[in-house]
């Protein structure tokens, strides 16, 4: 780090130049120049006047002192010392951190300063007059600086430092670095100069001093994770370049060694000792060896492997990857009576060997003694299953085959044999308890069952519990035992222009039983059939037959329908055949043989509507016909209801008009007594509100049915109740309805709007109509208020 010296030099401005050591040669010969140019006319070099004597100060940091901290003397040579000259200060911190007297200029700083916070500081000095403050030079400007010391120590970018190194590593493997600051002034002095050293974690790690790097300091032997997996480490970070005196900061290094797979599995016995039941299921765990691994992860997975013994094809061992031990397993069935104990070799090793470490891993060998346990078996059969064949007209009682078990104990208990009847649940089979020779119990139908599976079951005599089972196949073989029959019903016509050798139908046959060689159908006429000289059967070969006419012309009206009777039969042995019947009709066709007419039992038959069909149409038609009278019900419930419905809902209106209308024309169309005796109304209306002119038309003679007057006593009841109700309950509206209109007076121009007098004033108007109504107005009068004479006019 290089070395600064920083020297001041500082002179007063009243020490003349004779008091100035010469001694300098540079000095001199420019001395001798200046006065030799004073001397000359020619132009000569002039020493300008400097108004201030400096250009900078220094100044040291974290001063501790009691007073202030002296700077420096400023002083202009305008000054003469008569105190007539005043010093001003101005910039960074002046007045709080310097102040200057002002008749001195001596320059002080008021408190420590840092110069990790500020370097230097800015400040401008004026000499001005004490008289009128006018400045007495042009302002200038000086910098304080802050010389360092060392006052801060080394700090790291991290207080904790977490790194790995692979075990057995080599000496000088790197591990990580680490890296400290020095906030002092790397350029001055050797205060920011940084060494590092290790004071914690020998011997085994190393720190270059310069770049703070770690390092493995010991061998690979030494650096083994199985005996020491962490370590701590203190670094230290040294100023001063680590002279005596220097400031120190430490951080703390965790490292920890990564593993390698430098160790192999190691079985935690020699010798291992299993017992195994002999009925143990094949692919069943038996028991499991356990291996051991120093390492960690994926260097301490293992495989296991069977790899001698003469177990080695009857016992396996995989591995549990979770827990990596080894599970034996069984490959081949155990059998206490044949053999005993079993002996393997087996074999554990890495998955994942390390190369480096190859002579490390070597092969871990242990031994496995198995001992069979013997179990109380149950029998067993000869055979997994068992298939049988049995003619379909075997008679009851005859053999069919029979099964053998035997107890494999070495008591060799006797066994006895029954079967399950859940699978032959109607008897069909019986079998003889004591050598399982199965019987015939049923006959057989090969056509309803082919096969019969059932289940024999065997049991120790000595031991019940001790059972097994095996399934038993009975195969049902075919004899030819059904006739063939025509494969449909065939519809069939001839028509009757049909000429001779014409076939009319086709026809084929089906039968049940099921011959090695396949069916063989042959197809003949009846020997007694009547219509031999009318149609003919030619045999195809192919199990069908067509149907041929043997004559022209056939009559509708004559003869329309012909039954022909086939014979058909098999050619299996016994033969069997059967007789079917074949109905034709004669139908009336076209020149191309197409069916135009038949009788009306050819129709029904050619429609081919079956007897589901036509009770499929009959439900339909009777669905319609339901939804029908579904659909009048309905229609007869939505007519509207008549006007008035009980003898308590009666409700009379007295309507009239305040317009001139119709009058009595109007007034009649809302007559309560119309509507409720509508058989009284009057055959002929006449408006009284109209006479007819005289002089046109004489008047016609005026005839009037004078109607009785009746009391209606349910009238009167409803009336007189409602007005009880309503005179107990004044707040409440009343149930009849009364419109009073406005009409014009006596004075009116119009005159009255009644009907009642547009009739002549000879009194000659017959009232009778109203002779049924005046008592019930009288009544309204009384309730709502009135007299009886308003009511009556």
């Amino acid at each position: 780090m290089r070395t600064w010296i920083v020297v001041l030099l500082w002179a007063c401005m009243h020490l003349s130049v004779d008091a100035i050591s010469l001694s300098r040669g540079p000095v001199r010969r420019k001395i001798k120049e200046l006065e030799e140019g004073k001397h000359k006319g020619t132009e000569a070099l002039r020493r300008s006047k400097r108004g201030w004597m400096w250009k900078q100060f220094f100044l040291q940091e974290e001063y501790t002192g009691a007073d202030y901290q002296y700077i420096g003397k400023l002083h202009s040579d305008v000054d003469k010392g008569d105190g007539t000259v005043m010093y001003v200060l101005a910039g960074e911190g002046a007045g709080t951190i310097f102040v200057i007297d002002a008749n001195s200029g001596d320059l002080h700083a008021t408190r420590t300063l840092d110069r990790e916070e500020k370097p230097f500081y800015s400040l401008r000095a004026q000499a001005v007059s004490k008289k009128n403050g006018l400045p007495l030079e042009p302002e200038t400007e000086f910098i304080v600086k802050l010389h360092d010391i060392n006052d801060n120590e080394p700090k790291f970018d991290k207080e904790v430092y977490t790194a790995s190194v692979p075990e057995r590593s080599h000496i000088g493997t790197y591990v990580t670095q680490v890296t400290a600051q020095d906030a002092d002034d790397e350029m001055f002095g050797l205060s920011a100069k940084l060494t590092y050293s290790i004071s914690q974690g020998h011997p085994y790690f190393s720190v270059e001093p310069n770049t703070g790097i770690i390092r493995t300091a010991l061998g690979p032997s030494d650096m083994d994770r199985e005996q020491r997996e962490h370590y701590q480490v203190v670094i230290e970070a040294k100023d001063m370049a680590g002279q005596k005196g220097g400031l120190t900061g430490t951080t703390t290094v965790n490292i920890s060694l990564t593993d390698v797979n430098d160790n192999p599995p190691r079985f935690t016995k020699s010798i291992y000792q299993f017992n195994v039941p002999e009925l143990t299921e094949v692919g069943k765990p038996v028991s499991t060896v356990r291996a051991v691994d120093a390492d960690v992860g994926r260097n301490a997975e293992m495989d296991y492997t069977v790899v001698g013994g003469d177990g080695l094809d009857v016992f396996d061992i995989i591995t549990d990857t979770k827990t990596q031990e080894g599970i034996l397993t069984v490959k081949k069935p155990l059998d206490y009576e044949k053999k005993k104990s079993y002996t393997l070799q087996i074999q554990v090793q890495n998955t994942h060997p390390d190369p480096r470490f190859l002579s490390l891993n070597d092969k871990e060998m242990a031994t496995v003694r198995i001992s069979v346990e013997d179990v109380d078996e149950p029998p067993q059969f000869e055979k997994s299953s068992y298939i049988f064949k049995v003619k379909e007209d075997t008679a009851v009682g005859t053999f069919i085959g029979s099964v053998s078990a035997v107890d494999p104990d070495i008591q060799r208990s006797p066994v006895k044999y029954t079967i399950d009847r859940h699978t032959d649940v109607d008897w069909i089979f019986g079998i003889y308890a004591g050598n399982g020779s199965i019987f015939l119990k049923k006959t057989l139908d090969r056509e309803e069952f082919p096969w019969h599976n059932i289940s024999v079951i065997a049991t120790e005599f000595n031991d019940p519990q001790q059972s097994s089972r095996v399934p038993v196949y009975i195969r049902v073989l075919d004899v030819n035992d059904n006739p063939p029959k025509l494969a449909s019903f065939y519809e069939t016509f001839v028509c009757e222009n049909a000429k001779a050798g014409q076939k009319i139908q086709t026809i084929s046959a089906v039968d049940r039983d099921d011959p090695a060689g396949g069916h063989r159908f042959f197809f003949n006429l009846a020997p007694e059939s009547s219509v031999r000289a009318n149609f003919s059967v030619r045999d195809n070969g192919d199990n069908t037959a067509g149907i041929l006419t043997r004559r022209s012309g056939f009559a509708r009206m004559h003869k329309n329908t012909h039954l022909v009777h086939l014979v058909i039969s098999d050619g299996e042995l016994p033969i069997q055949s059967s007789t079917g019947t074949l109905t034709i009709r004669v139908c009336t066709c076209d020149r191309d043989g197409n069916m135009e007419m038949c009788n009306a039992e050819a129709l029904t038959s050619t429609a081919g509507l079956s007897t589901g069909a036509l009770v499929a149409i009959l439900l339909c038609i009777l669905i319609l016909l339901l939804i029908v009278v579904l659909f009048a019900a309905l229609k007869r419930q939505k007519k509207k209801e008549p006007l008035i419905i009980s003898k308590e809902d009666v409700r009379d209106n007295v309507v009239s008009y305040n317009d001139e209308g119709g009058g009595e024309e109007d007034t009649q169309a809302f007559d309560i007594g119309a509507l409720r005796h509508p058989e009284v109304m009057e055959d002929n209306k006449l408006r009284r509100d109209i006479l007819p002119s005289e002089s046109l038309y004489p008047p016609p003679p005026l005839r009037r049915t004078v109607i009785p007057s009746r009391d209606n006593a349910d009238v009167r009841e409803f009336i007189n109740q409602r007005v009880q109700e309503n005179d107990g309950n004044p707040t409440a509206p009343p149930y009849d309805s009364l419109a009073t209109y406005a009409y014009e007076g006596n004075g009116s121009v119009a005159e009255s709007l009644s009907s009642l007098g547009s009739i002549s004033s000879d009194g000659k108007q017959d009232y009778n109509y109203l002779s049924e109504w005046g008592p019930r107005f009288r009544k309204l009068a009384d309730m709502y208020g009135g007299e009886d004479s308003d009511w009556d006019s």
